[in-house]
């Protein structure tokens, strides 16, 4: 089974077409829109890759605005930048993640990227999410949109890490020219048991007739139906209410198996 995976939605629409694929544990869906509702091109992205032995994954999914131009420079520049990325993963969790925070604004600050970002035409959201052991670990720009679904989180109403906050891109229109370059990022702790990881673009959660928007209906359909299957039926839903913007999902389960942190008076 493949351990990684680029794709670019300028290279293939996927537009009236659905496909669902798997590198290693991870699902990636992607549809391009319904024609008949006006759907033309897709700009979105995504970069999977994924090391068993090593117990990490590293994704990305992009969301592009005028072109495409943009999620490939962004592609191609972390391409360029993989084996750093890869060694930082190869250490401890307590080693790897403290050490991608530095890495990850290192090279979206890169001068040479920066002044192709000014040439491109276009610009894109980015969310780039790592599990590495039993940590959750992201890394947001713009409007993408990341779940955590877990029983002891559910009960507590805690589905969503990462919201969909505008007006932040790289490219064109770039949010590291900022005097204060605005993104979000952080680190989570996930739960001894099954935890499923869920991130995806907005062409989900803007298509009418169906609720995903709220986050508790997306872990419904994951926990009905399972990852694979559920990303199956969340991009089959879209496509029958005729979406027109393209979607992206990347979606894995894991089994954690060390007891996470407790408070103190049970």
């Amino acid at each position: 089974m493949k351990t990684n995976m680029t794709w670019v939605g300028s290279d293939k629409t996927f537009i009236d077409e659905l496909d669902v694929t798997r590198v290693q544990n991870v699902t990636v869906g992607r549809f391009g829109g319904n024609s008949q509702a006006g759907s033309y091109k897709n700009e979105d992205g995504c970069l999977v890759w994924a090391n068993e032995v090593e117990n990490w994954e590293f994704t990305m999914v992009l969301d592009g605005h005028k072109t495409a131009q943009s999620v490939e420079l962004v592609l191609n520049h972390f391409e360029k930048n993989e084996d750093e990325i890869k060694s930082v993963l190869s250490e401890s969790a307590s080693v790897a993640l403290k050490k991608l925070d530095y890495l990850i604004l290192d090279i979206f600050q890169d001068p040479d990227f920066m002044d192709s970002c000014r040439k491109t035409t276009g610009e894109t959201a980015c969310l780039i999410v790592v599990r590495k052991e039993k940590y959750l670990w992201w890394f947001s720009i713009g409007d993408c949109i990341l779940h955590l679904f877990h029983p002891e989180l559910i009960v507590l109403g805690e589905r969503q890490l990462v919201q969909r906050s505008f007006y932040e891109w790289v490219g064109e229109v770039n949010t590291f020219e900022l005097p204060v370059p605005c993104y979000r990022s952080g680190k989570k702790e996930m739960r001894k048991g099954l935890n499923q990881i869920f991130m995806t673009t907005d062409g989900l959660t803007e298509c009418p007739g169906v609720p995903y928007e709220d986050a508790g209906e997306v872990q419904k359909v994951l926990s009905d139906n399972g990852v694979e299957k559920g990303v199956r039926f969340l991009l089959e839903e879209i496509r029958r209410n005729s979406v027109r913007d393209s979607t992206t999902i990347i979606a894995w389960s894991v089994d954690i198996e060390e007891t996470a942190s407790m408070p103190s008076d049970l």
